[in-house]
C-alpha cells in the first residue's frame, strides 16, 4: 500500500466520502452519481482503469446523502473494492456507451435509468436531485423524463475536493517527493544527443518505479521550442548549452498530483546572460506569487497584488497565477488582475487548499524562454512551500 498502513487508507477513504456527502446535503440533493474515475476515487478510494475510462463510461459509483456508497464497477472487477471502507455495495456497471452497446444503446440505457430511479426511490427520502459529474445525453434525457432533477455533479465534487484531509496531504507529500527525485534523475541524466522523448520518459519510469501512475501532459521542450511554451516533447535532439524546460503533471501515488516546473541546461557549458536573465524572471515570479496566499485573502485581491512580468513579456506570461491541485489539477484557477474579473470569479483562499504557483519568462522573438512552478499548502499562518526541490543556482548567479 506505498508505505501507508491499512488503517490510513481507512481514514483516508472515509475522510473523503464524508467531505462529499457533506457538500452534496449542502447542495439539496439527495445522491451524487460519479462516472468521472477522479470522482469515483474520491468517493471510493477504488482505482480501476482509470485512462480507459476517462473517454469509456464503463463504472461509476452511487453516492447517498443518508445510505449507501454502491460502486457499479466493470464486469469481473468486483472484488478490486475488497477491503475499501468506503464502498458499501458492489454491483455490476451497467454498459450502455456505444462503443459497448451498439445498436441496443437505448435498450441498455433504459434497463440503468430503472435502477437509477429505483435507488432515488429508496434512499432519496422524497429528494429528486440528483448531482451527475458527466453524462451522455441519453441517459441525461431519460433521467428527466422520470423526474429526476439534474445538478452539476462537477461543481459539488470540486467542491468537497476542494479542502484536503491531512491523509491527503500525506499523499500529496509522497507525490511530490516521486516526482522532485524524477525531475533529478532527468537533470542528472540529460547530455547532448538525447531527444526531448529520452529526457521525458526517465520522469514517467521515475513514477512508475516509485508507485505513482500516469503524466497528464507532454510539457517537456528543449531549446527554441522553449518559446512560446506548451509545445510538447518531441524528438528533437538536444544540444550543449539549449535550455530545457519541464513541466510535470504528475500523477503519483495514491493518485495525488504532484504539478511543478523546473528548467536547466544541457552539458558543461556556462548558461548564458540571455537564460541568466529569463530564468531571474520566473524565479522572482513564482517566488513572489506564492508567498501571497494567505488564509482569508480573496481570489481578486489575490489578483491584484500579484507580480507581473515586465511588459515585454507578457504576451507570452502564463495566464494562470495559479490553480488547485488534488487528485489532478483542480479547482480553483486563479487567473492574473486584467482578466480575473471578466473572464474568472472571486473567491477565498483557505487552510487546506493546496495550490500550484505558474510562472513562464520568454518573450515573442525570444530563442528560449524559462517554465517555474512551486506546489504549496495554504495553512491556518499563511502558505507552506511543498516541492522543496531547490533551484539552479548556475542559473541564478
Amino acid at each position: 500500500m506505498l508505505g501507508q498502513d491499512a488503517d490510513w487508507h481507512r481514514r483516508l477513504d472515509l475522510g473523503r466520502v464524508a467531505r462529499l456527502k457533506a457538500k452534496l446535503l449542502e447542495y439539496d440533493c439527495a445522491a451524487g452519481l460519479f462516472y468521472d474515475p477522479v470522482n469515483i476515487r474520491y468517493a471510493t478510494g477504488t482505482t480501476n482503469m482509470q485512462v480507459y475510462s476517462l473517454h469509456n463510461p464503463c463504472r461509476y459509483a452511487f453516492v447517498a446523502v443518508e445510505g449507501p456508497v454502491i460502486l457499479f464497477e466493470f464486469s469481473g472487477c468486483e472484488f478490486m473494492a475488497d477491503g475499501r471502507a468506503a464502498v458499501d455495495e458492489v454491483r455490476i456497471a451497467q454498459a450502455w456507451y456505444h462503443f459497448a452497446a451498439g445498436p441496443r444503446l437505448m435498450e441498455f440505457a433504459q434497463s440503468w435509468c430503472a435502477e437509477i430511479v429505483d435507488l432515488m426511490k429508496t434512499h432519496g427520502g422524497g429528494n429528486r436531485r440528483l448531482a451527475i459529474d458527466k453524462m451522455d445525453p441519453t441517459g441525461t434525457h431519460l433521467l428527466e423524463a422520470a423526474n429526476i432533477e439534474i445538478v452539476d455533479g462537477f461543481e459539488v465534487a470540486h467542491m468537497a475536493r476542494l479542502i484536503k484531509t491531512p491523509q491527503e496531504i500525506d499523499a500529496v507529500r509522497q507525490s511530490i517527493d516521486v516526482c522532485q527525485e524524477g525531475v533529478r534523475r532527468m537533470i542528472a541524466a540529460t547530455k547532448p544527443g538525447m531527444t526531448e522523448n529520452a529526457i521525458w520518459s526517465i520522469l514517467h519510469q521515475t513514477n512508475i518505479e516509485l508507485g505513482g501512475e500516469w503524466i497528464e501532459t507532454r510539457l517537456l521542450n528543449s531549446g527554441p521550442r522553449t518559446n512560446p511554451w506548451y509545445q510538447e516533447a518531441s524528438e528533437r535532439v538536444v544540444e550543449e548549452g539549449d535550455m530545457i524546460c519541464v513541466d510535470t503533471d504528475l500523477i503519483g501515488p495514491h493518485g495525488y498530483g504532484a504539478d511543478l516546473s523546473r528548467s536547466w541546461t544541457v552539458g558543461d557549458k556556462k548558461p548564458r546572460g540571455e537564460q541568466r536573465r529569463l530564468y531571474a524572471l520566473a524565479h522572482e515570479q513564482v517566488l513572489r506569487n506564492w508567498q501571497l496566499f494567505m488564509p482569508g485573502r480573496s481570489f481578486f485581491e489575490l489578483a491584484d497584488l500579484a507580480y507581473r512580468m515586465p511588459e515585454k513579456y507578457k504576451a507570452f506570461e502564463q495566464p494562470a497565477i495559479a490553480h488547485g491541485s488534488g487528485l489532478c489539477n483542480e479547482f480553483p484557477l486563479l487567473i492574473h488582475s486584467d482578466k480575473i474579473r471578466a473572464k474568472g470569479h472571486d473567491g477565498i483562499l483557505e487552510p487546506g487548499m493546496v495550490i500550484c504557483v505558474e510562472s513562464y519568462a520568454g518573450a515573442p522573438g525570444d530563442p528560449e524562454g524559462v517554465k517555474l512552478e512551486q506546489q504549496i499548502l495554504i495553512t491556518e499562518s499563511g502558505p507552506e512551500l511543498l516541492s522543496d526541490m531547490g533551484f539552479d543556482e548556475e542559473l541564478l548567479s
